[in-house]
């Protein structure tokens, strides 16, 4: 029988683990949770002992999107020859949201689970960086930095491209999205003036939480 390396957060709804593991029994799982639940972590790990499933906890820092990118993206890298399969219902809503978004991102097998009913999502591999030419990921590391940017024209400074080119990078047109359409940065008129900003996604793609190919 054919056996998976199973990657499930940690929260209120930790028991659909166990529902999910009679469709897509494993040898091993990496629970991925915040601080907060880390005493019921050790106790399902714990428990999964007892049927010789090995348990591994990943504690999850920080906003809980940006740790469950980040975990996942590390594990995909580290457990390259094993097929990886992420139980998105045994957390809360938001890391539901999150791990389907990075197994979608990652290309990776999920299961979703309500009730006693199992489903298998779609793999889709997607990778925002196709849609990235050089210069729109030139202006999302320098979002990235610490100085920068108050406006778009101190982003035009910092980069050295006019105004204009500015514009349609962030903004895109008719044939081509901009950085604001792709959900990587927002912008917000202040005092007559344009700031634009990195989104949480935008922050993860910088950092490398999204794979590159």
């Amino acid at each position: 029988m054919k056996k998976y390396l199973v990657i499930a957060p940690v929260g209120e709804n930790i028991e659909n683990l166990y529902v999910g593991l009679r469709e897509f029994p494993s040898e091993r799982i990496i629970l991925l949770t915040p601080e907060k639940h880390l005493t019921k972590a050790r106790s399902v790990a714990q428990d999964l002992e007892r049927f010789k499933i090995k348990a591994k906890i990943e504690e999850i820092t920080g906003h809980s999107w940006e740790g469950i990118f980040q975990k996942i993206a590390e594990i995909k890298d580290i457990e390259k020859d094993h097929e990886i399969i992420i139980n998105t219902s045994t957390g809360d809503s938001i890391t539901q949201c999150a791990g389907t978004s990075a197994a979608f991102v990652n290309g990776l097998k999920a299961i979703a689970i309500s009730g006693n009913d199992i489903m298998l999502l779609p793999v889709m591999k997607f990778s925002y960086y196709k849609l990235l030419t050089d210069k729109k990921m030139m202006l999302l590391k320098i979002l990235a930095s610490e100085k920068c940017c108050g406006s778009l024209e101190e982003l035009s400074k910092e980069s050295g491209m006019s105004l204009p080119l500015i514009s349609y990078h962030i903004n895109g047109n008719l044939k081509s999205e901009g950085l604001k359409d792709l959900g990587l940065v927002e912008t917000e008129e202040n005092k007559g003036r344009v700031q634009v900003r990195l989104t949480l996604l935008g922050k993860m793609l910088v950092k490398g939480y999204i794979p590159t190919d």
